[in-house]
């Protein structure tokens, strides 16, 4: 009777034992030394999933994951995605990582002022995106960060930003002040890009839209350099000085030339320029020219602008830049 006590005990040891280790083995530290990256193709199921972990050395075993999901697991379907697993994640975080579908996020960036052309140049670099896409209408994509998975196509993509900018544009038409100048959506969004190319400076873009109202207002040309600058290049850099045949060219865009706002926008305005010119600063400015430190001084008058770009002169060649 004692040894079969003994045995009894003994089995129910080990019994323990390999309870403790399957739920170590479930629970522990897995195989990966360093974080990893794995693809879940669409329709795969548990079986080819864990094959795939087991090649990307994220679990130790692909068969004995199975049984560990079919003992241990919610049973809950996996989704497809790229997923990120940390270094030694355990089987049982693997297997709430896929289940859960928190698929690694990748995001474009399309910056306030970025031209279409640029815009399209990000779309086509972004890794993890298919399919092609033609230059997006200018003026028709709202800066901003898009986030999206591997496999998403970039006409999705171009069609999220143009449809945040629709309704960011329908919104901020309706907030409109009585003091804005223009007059429709598109007459916002061409004059809020030529207020995004001229100044980086978030807490000047009222001023400045205000200098361009009024010169609306008054019948003055805009005489804005990035308006002189876009038929040529489409918006990217000009790499050299304008030239006086190119102030002089009436193309449609060059706010030298002609009087009034361009045919079209010359960049992507963000938010910040849309309300801006939607809301302008009051002012009675219609002048403005560097300062020196990154932002603008403004001017009523003619002569006093005369003043002031004599100082920006006279610091332009302190630097040695004339």
């Amino acid at each position: 009777m004692r040894r079969v006590g003994c045995i009894g005990l003994i089995a129910g040891l080990l019994i323990v034992i390999a309870g403790w280790w399957a739920v170590q083995g479930w629970k522990g530290h897995g195989p990966s030394e360093r974080a990893t990256t794995v693809t879940i193709a669409q329709g795969a199921t548990l079986a080819a999933a864990a094959r795939e972990l087991e090649r990307a050395g994220v679990i130790a075993s692909a068969g004995r994951f199975r049984a560990q999901a079919r003992l241990f697991g919610a049973g809950t379907a996996i989704k497809a995605g790229e997923y990120a697993f940390p270094a030694k994640v355990s089987a049982s975080e693997v297997l709430s990582i896929l289940q859960g579908g928190k698929a690694v996020q990748r995001v474009v960036v399309v910056p306030e002022g970025l031209p279409s052309v640029l815009v399209h140049d990000r779309l086509m670099a972004a890794d993890g995106l298919t399919g092609n896409v033609g230059v997006p209408a200018e003026g028709s994509v709202l800066p901003d960060g898009y986030a999206f998975e591997r496999g998403d196509t970039r006409a999705a993509v171009l069609a999220r930003m143009q449809a945040a900018l629709t309704r960011y544009l329908a919104a901020a038409w309706k907030a409109r002040k009585p003091t804005t100048v223009v007059t429709t959506p598109r007459q916002a969004i061409i004059l809020a890009s030529i207020v995004e190319k001229e100044t980086g400076k978030p807490e000047e873009r009222r001023a400045v839209a205000a200098v361009y109202s009024n010169r609306l207002r008054l019948g003055m040309p805009l005489q804005a350099d990035p308006t002189v600058i876009y038929p040529i290049t489409k918006g990217r850099p000009l790499g050299r000085r304008i030239r006086q045949s190119e102030l002089r060219a009436k193309n449609g865009y060059n706010t030298y030339a002609s009087p009034g706002l361009p045919v079209g926008p010359i960049a992507n305005p963000g938010r910040l320029s849309i309300d801006a010119v939607l809301d302008p600063a009051a002012s009675k400015a219609l002048y403005f020219v560097a300062d020196g430190s990154g932002g603008h001084v403004f001017a009523d008058t003619l002569a006093e602008h005369n003043a002031n770009v004599k100082k920006w002169y006279a610091i332009r060649r302190a630097r040695g830049e004339m």
